[in-house]
């Protein structure tokens, strides 16, 4: 039976990496007694992939986990059992069953929210000339950028890739752009670019980054582009 939590990460948590959140999980998924499906052979593993990992220092309140089970009785009763093992900052906030069928997180999401605020005095800019640099951002028809990779590097337009981009009422930056394995742009870079391209103070540090959701993409060619919270989509 296959199952998908979204839970949130906050606090002193988000510096903890990828790996670790994984055995931490699994290890607090032991405590609560859930009855995790695992492979078999000689070394078994656990059924539990994340949707897409989440950068070392972001926060995130919507972050997935599916995961197979053999067995369970009641998915409210489950969550408040795996809370009760949670560490601050760690937050699950729902459970729900998925077919059997079903395709993982990790293999659909299409696309991913951000907030991005700023620390005391360090936003690059006031409001009104912060909110006209992301206007003129958007407007631009390509934005060309050199991606790094552990292997190569190469000159690629972002531009499609960032679906929507305004400032907020509170003087933030909220952004959606692609995510997933085969296009992934991380809202750092999105940052660094605006930054370069429109002329404004450029300090990672003072940027507080958020992973608001994560979506799947149910559209089509003649539909086009028609994005689904995780946390709703089932099939």
């Amino acid at each position: 039976m296959k199952l998908r939590m979204r839970f949130g990460k906050k606090g002193i948590v988000k510096f903890i990496g990828h790996l670790d959140m994984m055995r931490y999980f699994q290890k607090a998924f032991r405590r609560a007694n859930v009855d995790i499906r695992y492979s078999q052979g000689f070394h078994p593993h656990p059924y539990l992939s994340f949707a897409s990992p989440l950068g070392v220092g972001l926060e995130s309140c919507g972050e997935y986990l599916d995961m197979e089970v053999n067995s369970y009785d009641d998915l409210e009763a489950m969550k408040d059992a795996v809370n009760a093992q949670m560490t601050e900052g760690i937050t699950v906030y729902s459970i729900h069953h998925l077919p059997d069928d079903a395709k993982t997180s990790m293999s659909i999401i299409a696309a991913a929210d951000y907030q991005i605020d700023f620390r005391e005095g360090m936003a690059p800019c006031d409001k009104e000339t912060l909110n006209s640099a992301v206007l003129h951002f958007m407007e631009s028809p390509e934005i060309r950028v050199i991606k790094k990779t552990k292997k190569s590097e190469r000159e690629m337009d972002i531009r499609p890739l960032i679906y929507e981009m305004y400032v907020t009422s509170r003087g933030g930056i909220w952004m959606q752009v692609a995510a997933g394995s085969v296009t992934n742009l991380k809202p750092e870079l999105v940052m660094e670019t605006l930054c370069k391209q429109e002329g404004l103070s450029c300090d990672s540090y003072g940027w507080l980054i958020t992973r608001c959701d994560m979506y799947t993409d149910t559209g089509n060619e003649q539909e086009g582009r028609h994005l689904v919270s995780l946390d709703a989509f089932a099939g």
